[in-house]
């Protein structure tokens, strides 16, 4: 049986794929301005945290979590990780155009291919369907439970 997904649940899969991307790089752009992080330097997470950058960013996870959830309650995260794969290319997109990364034809190959393999999932059902077990009790054997007429 094929499960078809509302109009509704496509918005919720497009807003796990969005958020996450754009807080990604929201976080990267971010940290860039900080700078590095290290064990000597862990005064430094709390400047982050003063950033705008980095708390837009931890603002956009935080709906992708709340969105994330509200997908997981309704299909199988065999489904929904998958689906929102094509954020892969949203990262690598906003990571060129706006953060001016350089991106390798290794990397796009491999963006590819998980894109490709996101059509794979897309094409089964959102939630696993279980049959209902039915009950089969089996008689007790002789002599173990088993209730005669009789007293002892």
């Amino acid at each position: 049986m094929k499960h078809t997904l509302s109009p509704q649940r496509y918005l919720i899969l497009l807003a796990v794929m969005l958020t996450a991307s754009v807080g990604d790089t929201l976080l990267s752009h971010g940290m860039t301005q900080v700078g590095p992080v290290t064990l000597a330097r862990m005064g430094m997470l709390l400047a982050a945290l003063r950033n705008p950058w980095v708390i837009t960013g931890i603002l956009c996870l935080l709906g992708f979590f709340a969105s994330y959830l509200t997908a997981l309650s309704w299909a199988d995260l065999t489904f929904v990780l998958p689906s929102t794969a094509f954020g892969y290319v949203v990262v690598a997109l906003l990571s060129k155009f706006w953060l001016h990364e350089t991106i390798s034809p290794y990397r796009w190959a491999g963006i590819l291919l998980i894109v490709c393999g996101v059509g794979f999932v897309a094409n089964g059902p959102s939630l696993t369907t279980h049959e209902p077990q039915h009950a089969v009790q089996e008689p007790a054997p002789e002599g173990e439970g088993a209730v005669t007429g009789g007293t002892r």
